[in-house]
């Protein structure tokens, strides 16, 4: 890689934290689960890309690196998915045929 377009993979990389940190930042806590819903899609799509610079054979540093990026990757997935449920999970309804405790004098 010529230090041009490593240069230029950074300015990418630094712009695209930068554009990433200021839309978060800004999403409404009410838009969250529905919004971590659909980047779990795309950290799915950046785990198979992460699969295919794995396995690229390129390099020692490439297939490290690969290894890294597919290990955050699937992290991220599995992490969204289980928040994502969890929070799902607070807007069902509970049984019709169980009452709730109305605490210690009841």
């Amino acid at each position: 890689m010529s230090p041009h377009s490593l240069v230029q993979a950074l300015y990418v990389f630094v712009l695209a934290g930068f554009v990433g940190f200021l839309v978060i930042t800004r999403v409404p806590s009410l838009l969250h689960t529905p919004l971590m819903s659909a980047t779990n899609a795309i950290s799915a799509i950046s785990l198979v890309g992460s699969l295919v610079a794995a396995g690229s054979g390129r390099s020692h540093a490439a297939t490290l690196l690969g290894f890294v990026a597919v290990t955050s990757a699937t992290i991220n997935v599995v992490g969204g998915f289980l928040i994502t449920d969890r929070m799902l999970k607070m807007f069902r309804r509970k049984p019709a045929g169980k009452p709730e405790a109305k605490g210690p004098g009841r």
